[in-house]
């Protein structure tokens, strides 16, 4: 099944760009804007401990992030919302976004989704830490966005955003390994973004955390085995979300001597050619468009740290504007599984200085 906006790209040309235009954003905010409200297909990743609560509808287990398939798809797609009002105060579409988000950011909802967590029997492990890192992208966006509306549905968050960071804090003494996976559990990934947040929002106990256990896992890595990468259905590289941490972890000096040896000449060029997605109707298998934009983001960040005139930096540069150019015409090729959170990598990637 074609996804109900695909009309909207019949141009394959608009796409030829590395930059979000205020077009583009208009276009991918279809996505989020019907998928966070539509309950079904799902996959709650719920573990029962009954029959009571085995037969719970998505929206009666999560009144706020029960849509776009599943929670931590749902959060993204509100974190892409939020960033592209910030982006583009006067998106044509801005009333429909905002409707969708008020009913959202509603604080009583809010306490609701946070008592999920811990609530059951598995549910303190509910998503962790890939749709933490999303919930605390969707927090420092809101943080950082000094309107009254920004601060209105920052205030409504907190009630979840106090339970993912008491749980993460808890979570870190006990990760002795890393997940070095290329789907959601991936360690790196997740740290990448709580160190953002972490930073945004002044605390140092949790960035004090998130370094000590970052350098322990990853200081030591050298000559990366990437050159096996990716899995069939990985959506993360590894091995460049690992460089993409440790560009917030060391000094820039010392990030450029551990970078030195951390991926091997065959290494590099495998990450450097563009996934080959054999089925965009394969839920699994259309993961690997959100490994082009993620790859995409780990390479722009990892650029900025190197010098100017390195040559690793330039091909960074140059494959991350490859990879979103080749990626954005086809976005809306895969039907719901892809549509449903697709965008929100393409909007992260393009909006990265």
């Amino acid at each position: 099944m074609r996804y109900l906006f695909f009309f909207l790209f019949s141009v394959t040309n608009f796409f030829a760009q590395q930059q979000l235009t205020e077009e583009t954003a208009l276009k991918l905010s279809q996505l989020p804007l019907h998928c966070i409200n539509t309950e079904f297909p799902n996959k709650t990743s719920h573990l029962s401990d009954s029959e009571k609560d085995a037969v719970l509808l998505p929206h009666e287990l999560h009144p706020v992030f029960y849509g776009c398939l599943d929670w931590h798809s749902s959060v993204h797609g509100h974190w892409m919302l939020v960033k592209l009002l910030k982006t583009f105060p006067n998106l044509k579409n801005k009333d429909s976004i905002i409707a969708v988000l008020d009913n959202s950011f509603q604080k009583e909802k809010m306490i609701l989704e946070a008592n999920y967590f811990g609530k059951y029997t598995a549910s303190s492990i509910f998503e962790r830490t890939y749709g933490w890192a999303w919930l605390l992208k969707l927090d420092e966006e809101l943080y950082t966005w000094n309107t009254p509306q920004g601060k209105k549905w920052h205030e409504a968050l907190q009630p979840l955003t106090a339970k993912i960071v008491q749980f993460w804090k808890a979570y870190l003494p006990k990760e002795t390994y890393p997940n070095r996976t290329g789907v959601h559990p991936n360690t790196a990934f997740g740290l990448c973004f709580a160190y953002d947040w972490a930073k945004a929002t002044n605390d140092k106990i949790f960035l004090e955390q998130i370094t000590q256990k970052g350098k322990g896992f990853y200081f030591s890595n050298s000559k990366i085995p990437a050159y096996l990468e990716p899995d069939g259905s990985d959506f993360f590289s590894p091995s460049l979300q690992v460089a993409d941490l440790m560009t917030r972890l060391l000094p820039r000096d010392e990030f450029l001597k551990w970078f030195k040896h951390y991926f091997t000449k065959d290494g590099l060029k495998r990450i450097c050619t563009l996934p080959t997605v054999s089925d965009r109707s394969d839920y699994h298998i259309v993961h690997l468009d959100g490994l082009s934009f993620s790859r995409a983001w780990n390479m722009k960040n990892i650029a900025k740290q190197l010098p100017k005139n390195n040559a690793t930096s330039k091909h960074f540069k140059q494959t991350a504007d490859a990879f979103i150019t080749k990626s954005l015409p086809v976005l809306f090729e895969s039907g719901y599984g892809g549509g449903h959170w697709l965008a929100s990598f393409a909007i992260y990637a393009l909006t990265l200085e």
